[in-house]
This record gives C-alpha cells, sequence and structure tokens, in this order.
C-alpha cells in the first residue's frame, strides 16, 4: 500500500466512529497530514475519501482554497503596484487569511451543512506563505458544526504541525489523521 492508501485506511476508521457533539469548532477539526510530494497523488485520490465518509453515514462537502491567493489579489484596487513591487503588499497581504477564511466559512454555514458533515478543505500549501493555516483554522472555527478535514502537506510531530515542513511548527487543538501504520 502507498502513503495515500494508509492516509484513507486510516482517515476511515477514524469518520467511522461515534462523533462527539460537546466539542468546541476547534476540537472538530482532522488534519489529515501526508508528505508535501504526495500532493497530486492526494488530489486523484479525493473521491476516495469522499466515498469513504458516504459510506460512514456522513455528507462530504470539499472546499478548494488553492486559487484563492490569485481571487484576493483580484480584488485588490492597487494589484498592479504589488506586481511591480511584491513588497509593497506589506500589511494588506493581513487581509489575505480572513478572504480564505470567508470562503471556508462560507461552506460551513451553508443551510445544507449540518452536524453529519464534513468539510473537506483542500489546497492549503497555496497559502503558503501568505497566511497561517492555523489563523485561517481560528477564524472558522465558530463556524464549525460537523467536522473540518484539512488535508495538510506537511507533518505532524511532538503535537506540533508544520506546513511544507517550512515554517516552524505549531500546536492547535485539531485531531491529526496521518499515513502512520501505529
Amino acid at each position: 500500500m502507498g502513503v495515500i492508501d494508509d492516509l484513507l485506511a486510516n482517515y476511515e476508521r477514524f469518520v467511522s466512529l461515534p462523533w462527539r457533539e460537546d466539542l468546541a469548532g476547534s476540537q472538530r477539526v482532522w488534519m489529515a497530514v501526508y508528505r508535501p510530494d504526495q500532493e497530486r497523488r492526494l488530489r486523484a485520490r479525493l473521491a476516495d475519501f469522499h466515498a469513504v465518509t458516504k459510506r460512514a453515514g456522513h455528507e462530504w462537502v470539499p472546499v478548494d482554497v488553492t486559487d484563492t491567493f490569485a481571487d484576493w489579489m483580484d480584488t485588490q484596487e492597487y494589484k498592479e503596484e504589488y506586481f511591480a513591487d511584491p513588497e509593497a503588499l506589506g500589511p494588506a497581504i493581513d487581509d489575505y487569511a480572513e478572504f480564505v477564511a470567508a470562503r471556508i466559512r462560507h461552506s460551513l454555514e451553508d443551510d445544507q451543512i449540518d452536524e453529519n458533515t464534513v468539510v473537506a478543505v483542500v489546497g492549503v500549501g497555496s497559502l503558503f506563505p501568505f497566511a497561517r493555516v492555523s489563523h485561517v483554522l481560528d477564524l472558522v472555527s465558530a463556524a464549525v458544526r460537523g467536522r473540518v478535514l484539512v488535508f495538510f502537506p506537511g507533518e505532524f510531530e511532538n503535537n506540533a504541525y508544520r506546513l511544507l515542513d517550512a515554517r516552524d511548527g505549531w500546536n492547535y487543538l485539531a485531531v491529526p489523521i496521518t499515513a502512520s501504520k501505529e
């Protein structure tokens, strides 16, 4: 079995367990952690994650944040200046995390989403280096009703997550799901 097969098998076991309803939003976040070099393989298998979620009796709603930087940049009044001089982004980049969070919250707050729904977020590697995943998750945690599954290209070690192995790790209340056979 490959790394993504192992991750899928571990996710299937996890999504099939009974869900506690007394958890805070930040505790309803699951991080499916995989090596960044497995991104294409993971994306090719998203339908399998959907299928095991449905088999476990839950709904599945995907949210792709891959293109959010381009979408956000398109809304900027001074975008031409930013392209000419990226350093000029400065404080304006702080709004990008809120833009990404709004995209995710839009799905979380949809009337069709309930306590039995997995909102699956893919493409968080594209947030680097403009926004921290931890900050985006903090911004959406109050809106989580079911579960949020974040496909996280990086590592989880010593209770810390590191996106793309490039940032200092951060502790987060999310539950890690890894490809480990343990």
